[in-house]
This record gives C-alpha cells, structure tokens and sequence, in this order.
C-alpha cells in the first residue's frame, strides 16, 4: 500500500506498489528521505495535504507528514505561507518533548514541496465529541481545563501563544484519553496568508478575543479566552457566537443551561466568567492563576463500575419472559451467575421454579445498585422464543429509561420494524444476542453496556466499568460470559447473570476496537489500533501471546475452524488469514481499495465477508483463496456484515443508513432496509435467523423481523 504525493491527484490513496500512480501517473515515493512511508491521505486544505506514514527508522511507528504546496506559488502570499510554515516548525521543535504536543520528527524539502513530520495523535477531536455525545458535565469539563491548563502554561513559559484553541484543534488521545494540543497556527496561518496579502490574523470567530480579531495581537491570556469559550461551547452544546449578545455586550451561557435545566457549581462559573471576559485587563493573566482557582473548588465524586439498577436486590435476569420448550426434551429456562468463567463442557441443570415480573431502570438518574445477592440457579440452555415481538403499551410499574417501543409492526410481508430501543447518549457501536435468552447486549460510545430484553423493549439493567467508549461485545454460547472492549485499551469479561466484573485484560497499547470468543468460551481474540490481534486466556485472564502487527491498525477480527485459524483486517485494507497456533500468515487477500471495517466468517467455516470503507463487501472462498462475489450497492462506507445461521444468507450495515441483505451464493441483492438517517455501526442476527438488530450512531439499536 503507497500514497500518491502529487497534491493534484484526484484519488491518492492505492493498495499497489507499482512506480508510478494508476491515478495521475507521477512517480510513487515509497519513502521520504529514505525513511518516512506515505500510506494514506488524511486531510487536504489551501496549504497541502497530510498524510498517515510509518517510519521506518522508529520500528515502522506511525506519524503524520503535513505537505506544504499551497496553490498560489510565486506570490507575495506564497513567499509569507513559507515562512509561516518555518515557522510552525521552530515552535514545535522548541515545545520538546512534551507529552499533550505533537512532536516534531522532522523538516526538510523533497522534489519542491515542503514537508513537516509529526507524532500521530489517534483519537477525536473535541469538535468529533460534542458532534456525537450530549454536551460535557461539570466534571468532565472541570477534568479537561485541569489537563489542559498545564500545557497552556507550558507553552506560555516559552514564549509561545497558539493562538487558535478550539474544539477541533484538541484531540483526545486515544490511548490514554488525555487531549492534545495541535495546529500551532500552521494550517489556519497558510490559509489565511493566502487568501489575504494584508496580513496573518490568526483566530477562529467566536473563539478568538477582540484583541486578535481587530489587531493581530494575542497574549497568554489570548489562549485563555480561546479556551474560556471552548469550554462554554462543550458545556452548553451551542457554538459561542450563539451564547454572547453582542446588544448586551455579555455572555448568555448560563441562560441556556437554565433553559436546559441544568445548572454548574457557581465557582466554576466564576472561573469561566473571568476567563472570557472581553477586556484583557479583566482576564486572568495566567494558567496557572485559573488552576488555582479551580483547586479551591469542591473535589466531584467518580462513578462506581457495576450494575446500574434501580433495584439492587434483584438480579440481572429476573423478569425475563420465559421462552417455550426449543424441542423435545429440552427444558426452556435461563443462563445465570456463575462463579468463574464456565467451561463449556460443564453440566447444567434445570430451573426448578418460575421467573418473577421484570425489573427496569426508571426514566430519572438510576442510583449505583448492588448486583444480586440471591441469584436464581443453574439453567439448561434452550433456543429463545422467536415469537412475534410485543409492541403494546408498556406493563403499569415497568418504565424504561427513553426506551419507547416502536409501535406494531407493518402488516405484510418481508422485514419489519418492530423495536426501537433507545436510551445510549452517544453512538451504538456493538450489540450482540444471547444465543440462550431473548436477551440483547448495546455498547456505546457514552462509556456504557446496556441489557435488554429483546422481546419487550425493556431496559433490564447498565453497565459501567469501562473508562472510555465500548466498541466491541461479545456473548459465549451458553449466554453467561460478556466480553467488551473499548476506547481505553483494555477488555473487560463479565459473568452476564450478576453483572460481576471476572476480568479486565491489557495489554493493548491503543484502543481495542474488536473481538472474538472461541468456541469453547475459554479463547479470546482481540484485535486493536496498535496494530496487534492478542489471544486471551479467559479462564485465568492471561495473555496467551500477541500475533505480529501488519501495516496499520487493526478494525476486526474473527475465529474459525474450531479456534484453529483467524481472520482479521484493518487500515492496509487486506482480510488476513492467521493460523492461531504458529501466528503465521496463511493468506493475504487483497481487492479492497479503502479500510477493512469488519470480517464475518459463514456458520460452516467456508466464507468470509469482509465489509469496507470503499462501499463494498466481498465475499471469499477460505479453501481456495479465491474472491467469489463483490456486493455494491451502498453509497457509503460499510461498517459492518453478518451471516445468518443457514450460511446462505448475510445483511451489511452503511453509513448511508441502510440495510441490504444478499444471497452468499448469488452475491445478488435481496432487499433493502432504510434503517437509519445516520451510519449503522453494528447488525447481528439473532439465532433464529428471524430477528435483526441494528445499532446506530443515532443513539438507537432496531430491531427487524422477518414476517412471512
């Protein structure tokens, strides 16, 4: 894989190694100054391009190139942007090493253009957050001005002033969920230069002060206005210029938290207050002047990890309908606590008594409960009930938390919406079915699993444990183990029926972005942005060993074969084929020209779905290596597919919003489902192959079935 570095080139970003680009037909530079390997283009603007690298002097780690080739060469604007640029690489290079800035790596100039190599900070802006979660709590913006005022004190102590805080110019890190400065002026400056020969002013309207935006001029206490507003804008969900009456000449911030019904400590108003005053006078002078006051403050109490119930004494599953008998002889009943992580070849007993009426979590703020202190017993597993799901009113005494049902179903014939559960305060990025009970597990980027069942709509229980947002889980077969894993690099294992916390795993460097249970529930695989697929031990909770990084990070991973091989794919835009015992490759499988979001593998081990950022899926044969089918259709990338139970059948999810499900012998489109008016991150197909769960950056996880 190689990226184009001609700035004119329409489509850069190639799965090839050839000399010159297919695209433009410039030569390829597989390395700059010998070292530094274009992989993909990443962001473009009036002053260049910047692309994601390796270098292959740092053990090929990753680092992003800014490229300098503004259009308007020979200027007096050119001539100005260059020396905006050296600048940019004076500030960063007297900045060191400091752990929330970029580090410069390098500045040089190849073939006319110039080029500035930086550390690779993975993570979202705080502009990506407020776009996709609810505005910040008190503590989480008291924790933000404590990490990010040091820095500003930081940088002021050696005479530079950034000039340009916002929202989109700090980025949370990733692996640590520390935010990051960056941008110290080098992209706004160049286009600013370009657009106007009078000068450089430098600042983003509403967040930069009146003394920047008139004159030019900023000081320490320049960055703190900048920083003042940022935080009004996270706080209240509303842009600054949206929260100052320029006929009143003050701020309406704590107008609109009224309005939202929502109120802050008033110290940290105060703060806030003084550091978005319009006068520089009036202002604090320094950081650490605005630590201080904040330190005054009352100390937030954290949350506590663990079930979130309103009724502490009852356990996960009581209340859960009781599914009919799945065949002769089998005993309908419910997968419950366990006490270490089970072995699947475990005997399992009857329930010998009735389930009790659902417990929900109540629409207000639930308080932290207990997990059960009497659990129900062991169970036989059986199939759950694929009756048609309930969409009547809601049982009296049974509130759910912003979980309204979806109303009936459509009469007629084909999918049907039947379910929407809602309640997650961000993006749905995962949900699994119980393979054993009518139960459903979301997880989301609000840091949060929720529990439900899926046949009512009811919200059984949440749980909080991970640090940051939850991209992947999982469920064992006999519907008692849950594995998730997310943004703060580490994998938690549950007993599913108490909610009790068994295990967390780490050892990833960057966030876990998926996983794998094995076939005897005792295996786990994990694939992460580090680059690495790991193999758990879950009965101990010990790292097996770490199968060698491939370029890029990882997006997925899935077993087959009786936990014997792997498949895996991820930003080199290959589907890899792993023998998990001696960790060698078996088998690359190339033909995607973007991202490998997520790999499925058939019920009977003979395909694999792999599903991509270049709008496609393709389906590949494992025994010959070969590619059977390419699925088109959906106009955005997609994030996620899955096989049904009979093998024949799979359903991918875009981020056009759609649905569409597709013959795995044909590779013929069968229909298509409008889900969702945001991207769909995540479907599974519950064991009957009769009921479809969607979950949505829209905050909402649907549920389809299927009416013949």
């Amino acid at each position: 894989m190689i990226c184009c570095l001609n700035p004119h080139c329409t489509q850069p970003n190639h799965a090839t190694l050839a000399a010159v680009c297919p695209t433009c037909g410039n030569p390829l530079e597989h390395r700059l100054r010998g070292r530094y390997r274009p992989l993909k283009l990443i962001g473009r603007g009036g002053f260049g391009r910047t692309y994601f690298a390796l270098d292959a002097d740092r053990l090929n780690s990753r680092c992003v190139i800014k490229q300098f080739a503004p259009q308007t060469q020979g200027t007096k604007s050119f001539l100005k942007a260059v020396q905006l640029f050296e600048q940019e690489a004076v500030r960063l290079h007297e900045l060191g090493e400091h752990p929330q800035i970029p580090t410069l790596l390098a500045y040089f100039e190849q073939n006319k253009y110039l080029y500035l190599v930086q550390q690779m900070v993975q993570g979202r802006t705080l502009h990506q957050e407020i776009a996709a979660q609810a505005a910040y709590s008190e503590g989480h913006l008291r924790q933000l001005l404590e990490d990010l005022l040091p820095v500003l004190h930081f940088i002021h102590q050696h005479g530079v002033i950034h000039r340009d805080i916002t929202p989109s110019n700090i980025i949370r890190r990733k692996v640590d969920q520390k935010p990051v400065l960056i941008d110290f002026g080098v992209a706004k400056q160049f286009s600013e230069a370009i657009r106007y020969e009078q000068g450089t002013r430098i600042g983003t309207e509403g967040y930069a002060p009146i003394e920047q935006l008139r004159s030019g001029q900023a000081y320490p206490s320049s960055d703190l206005y900048s920083l003042g507003a940022t935080c009004l804008h996270l706080l209240t969900g509303c842009k600054p210029e949206d929260l100052y009456s320029p006929q009143a000449g003050c701020w309406l911030w704590q107008e609109h938290l009224q309005k939202q019904g929502r109120t802050i400590h008033p110290g940290l108003a105060a703060v806030l207050n003084c550091m978005t005053k319009d006068l520089v006078s009036e202002r604090y002078q320094t950081a650490q002047d605005v630590l201080d006051d904040l330190q005054r403050l009352p100390k937030l109490e954290g949350a506590v990890p663990g079930w979130v119930s309103s009724q502490s004494s009852q356990s996960l599953f009581t209340g859960l309908d009781r599914p009919p008998l799945s065949g002769p002889g089998q005993t309908a009943g419910l997968a419950l606590p366990i006490t270490s992580i089970p072995n699947i070849n475990e005997a399992a007993e009857p329930v010998s008594k009735p389930l009790s009426k659902p417990a929900s979590e109540p629409a207000s703020r639930p308080a932290v409960g207990n997990p059960s202190s009497s659990p129900l017993g062991p169970a036989t597993p059986s199939a759950p009930s694929t009756k048609p799901i309930s969409s009547g009113s809601p049982r009296s005494g049974s509130p759910r938390s912003g979980s309204p049902r979806s109303g009936p179903a459509i009469a007629g014939h084909g999918w049907q919406l039947v379910q929407t559960l809602m309640g997650h305060q961000s993006w749905v990025m995962a949900a699994a079915f119980n393979p054993q009970q009518p139960v459903l597990v979301s997880g989301s980027l609000d840091d949060t699993l929720r529990v439900w069942n899926w046949q009512s709509g009811d919200l059984l229980h949440s749980l909080k444990g991970h640090a940051r947002g939850v991209n992947d889980v999982a469920i064992d077969r006999r519907g008692q183990v849950l594995v998730s894993c997310g943004d703060d690099a580490t994998i938690k294992v549950w007993s599913l029926g108490d909610g009790t916390l068994r295990h967390t795993l780490k050892g990833h460097l960057r966030d876990v972005t998926a996983i794998a249970l094995g076939s005897d529930s005792s295996l786990l695989a994990s694939a992460s942005e580090d680059g690495t697929l790991k193999l758990w031990n879950l009965n101990q909770g010990t790292l097996i060993k770490t199968l060698p990084g491939s370029a890029g990070m990882l997006k997925t991973v899935a077993w087959l074969d009786a936990d014997q091989r792997l498949v895996s794919g991820g930003l080199d835009n290959t589907v890899r084929l792993w023998n998990a015992q001696t960790s060698a490759v078996l088998k690359v499988f190339t033909g995607h020209t973007n991202t490998v979001n997520q790999v499925a593998v058939s019920p009977d081990g003979r395909l694999a779905a792999s599903a991509s950022k270049d709008r496609t899926v393709r389906l590949w044969d494992l025994a010959t290596s070969t590619l059977l089918h390419t699925l088109q259709g959906h106009t955005q990338e997609v994030n996620t597919v899955a096989f049904f139970p009979d093998g024949r059948r799979l359903v991918s999810g875009s981020s056009d919003g759609t649905l569409r499900l597709w013959s795995s012998q044909s590779g013929t489109l069968k229909d298509t489902l409008s889900a969702h008016v945001n991207p769909v991150h995540q479907v599974a197909v519950q064991t009957s192959g009769n009921i479809i769960a969607s979950a949505s950056a829209d905050k909402t996880i649907k549920l389809w079935q299927w009416q013949g």
